[in-house]
């Protein structure tokens, strides 16, 4: 099976058909997809312009989107080398027991799913890799009321959702399932009530 890297050359090779090129990157997010594998799709083609159903886009579309996964990849893959010194760090002196991101990331591993967005149509509009700071800058600091992608305040708590975990706060601006290691116990309340938390 081939890892992202080589999918990634396949997708930048001239010699490589378009459909096996195109084929290449759509197989590049079964290796790393933050929205889901149809969201992150619809996204990458949202943004480098064509349909995600064209069978024979723009070859350089194709490496434009592939650029995108890959400035995203390589953010996501230093939080993770960082996520996994820290934890050496904290076994060695002692804490065994992990928190609530560290229960958050294991379902996480490899960013697939990171920023899961339900509705394949309704994702973040900014850069991948932007979204993914943001996304690690909330997991970094004290928890908030407010959906640490795009600011939104609409949080909804949905269920049933084709994710793991299931059920959680969802942004209506963005459409992402909201870790809920990033909102306060307020937040996640009020969004189970359906109640918007107005911030103060």
């Amino acid at each position: 099976m081939a890892g992202f890297r080589s999918l990634a050359r396949q997708v930048r090779d001239p010699r490589c058909d378009l459909a096996l090129r195109r084929y290449s990157l759509r197989k590049c997010l079964e290796r790393f997809a933050p929205y889901g594998h149809r969201a992150t799709w619809d996204h990458l083609c949202s943004r480098a312009g064509f349909a995600p159903e064209d069978r024979s886009p723009d070859p350089a579309r194709l490496v434009a989107a592939l650029e995108e996964l890959e400035e995203a990849r390589s953010v996501w893959l230093a939080y993770e080398v960082g996520f996994a010194e820290r934890r050496r760090k904290e076994k060695h002196d002692g804490l065994r027991r992990p928190g609530s991101v560290d229960d958050w990331h294991r379902l996480t591993w490899g960013g697939f799913g990171v920023a899961w967005c339900d509705d394949p149509r309704v994702h973040p509009d900014g850069p991948l890799a932007e979204v993914l700071r943001r996304l690690i800058s909330a997991l970094e600091r004290e928890p908030g009321s407010v959906c640490p992608v795009c600011d939104g305040e609409r949080l909804v708590w949905k269920y049933d959702l084709d994710h793991e975990p299931s059920t959680g706060p969802v942004c209506s601006d963005c459409g992402i399932l909201v870790p809920r290691p990033v909102l306060t116990p307020d937040a996640r309340a009020y969004a189970r009530r359906g109640r918007l938390l107005m911030s103060a």
